[in-house]
């Protein structure tokens, strides 16, 4: 007994001469789709490389984030770190839901301005001041099949609109009963004919961003071309026509569609046979060849209790090694120009995408956005189909927009909203 009383004082001592564990630091990150699910094999090395830190990842399906972030925002539980969409970031930022992220910018040794495609930095620019690190980017580029063209007798993908109208003619007459192109009619997929506007140099709001402004010329005139496809036949005009769109493009009942870089990797995995017969070209344009600049960025919440280990997952999810391992676990492009060169620049199926990164555009930064993109597809889907002109469609909505934005006008004349 003596002797165990012993052993145990002794012990006693030796926990006394040590310090106790420091207590571990967890961090809360919201991030969404697949990118929530792969994103867990990146934790391990984070937290080996902080000893004591916790992340703890919490993925959630798109189709419910938006309403959980706004839900948690009012409850007061919003994580500390997320994945929010960069058409979403406006609208955080409304709210003051959002920190400011210029001072730790400028004294990291990891997150440069200089080091992403410009447009897609500045989609996370509100007024003066970043709110967000682009994460991963998205644009839209050109999707043919190089057979088909070389049956049409072309030699290489359309670079005008022009030379695009003419490349569909000719698909046509080579490959009776072939679609040319397809565009997509539904809400989700506004991005088409906004595409032609931003080409035009034409706009879609005015006064601040808080009127509808379709019926300025440029924009007229960008959006009757995009209705020449449908007029002309080169685009189908029921969304029902094909059941699935990859099986479409690869059965070779359309030659030409516009989407992303998720498709890429699709196409390979279900068609790998088609590998040499389709390819990809930054898109056609007019008065310049600009895309929709899409992703999602990092942000930190304002209700966030420790910005520097916040910042430190930013960091680590930015270093252009974590950037490729993340698009070799989800095919999603890097924002950052130097992680292309680790091997992505190669593929010559995105060479088009770093191309088109270099010249994309955001849509209006408002809070708004979803809700006029949406109307604004759901006014053209209209003239698509044939249930009223163009001339018709573009007062209505501006009406509509009008409505959506009436808040907004009223904020700006408070002087409680910057333009």
């Amino acid at each position: 007994m003596r002797y165990l009383c012993g052993l145990l004082l002794a012990g006693a001592g030796l926990l006394a001469c040590h310090p106790a564990a420091a207590p571990r630091r967890s961090l809360t990150f919201w991030a969404m789709g697949v990118e929530g699910e792969e994103v867990r094999t990146l934790v391990p090395e984070f937290e080996q490389r902080y000893p004591g830190t916790r992340v703890i990842v919490q993925s959630i399906p798109w189709s419910a984030a938006h309403e959980k972030l706004l839900t948690a925002f009012a409850g007061g539980a919003l994580p500390d770190v997320a994945q929010l969409g960069n058409t979403w970031l406006p609208e955080f930022q409304a709210i003051g839901a959002l920190l400011p992220l210029d001072q730790l910018i400028a004294s990291s040794g990891t997150i440069r301005a200089d080091t992403y495609f410009p447009g897609i930095w500045e989609t996370n620019r509100m007024g003066d001041r970043i709110y967000g690190i682009p994460w991963y980017v998205d644009t839209r580029v050109l999707f043919y099949r190089i057979d088909l063209f070389r049956q049409a007798g072309i030699s290489h993908p359309p670079s005008t609109w022009e030379e695009w109208l003419e490349t569909c003619e000719r698909v046509r007459q080579a490959r009776p009963g072939t679609y040319p192109v397809f565009f997509p009619l539904i809400y989700t997929e506004w991005q088409v004919p906004l595409l032609f506007v931003l080409q035009n140099n034409g706009i879609l709001l005015a006064d601040g961003n808080a009127r509808g402004a379709l019926d300025d010329p440029r924009t007229v005139e960008a959006l009757r071309h995009y209705l020449r496809f449908f007029e002309r036949g080169h685009a189908p005009t029921r969304m029902t026509e094909f059941a699935n769109l990859l099986q479409a493009f690869a059965s070779g009942n359309i030659a030409m569609m516009i989407t992303g870089p998720w498709n890429v990797g699709e196409l390979r995995r279900r068609y790998p046979a088609l590998e040499s017969q389709w390819t990809t070209t930054p898109l056609p344009g007019h008065k310049n060849r600009l895309s929709v600049a899409g992703g999602s960025s990092l942000v930190i919440f304002s209700t966030c209790s420790n910005h520097e280990l916040a910042w430190k997952w930013i960091e680590f999810l930015s270093e252009p090694a974590s950037q490729f391992r993340f698009f070799q676990l989800t095919g999603d492009l890097p924002p950052r120009k130097d992680s292309w060169q680790l091997g992505i620049r190669e593929d010559p199926k995105m060479t088009a995408f770093y191309e088109q990164l270099s010249a994309v555009a955001s849509m209006p930064k408002i809070a708004e956005w979803e809700q006029v993109a949406v109307k604004i597809q759901e006014h053209l889907e209209a003239v698509v189909l044939g249930r009223r002109t163009l001339e018709e469609a573009i007062p209505l909505l501006n009406r509509d927009l009008d409505a959506i934005l009436e808040k907004r006008r009223w904020l700006l004349t408070k002087g409680l909203l910057a333009e």
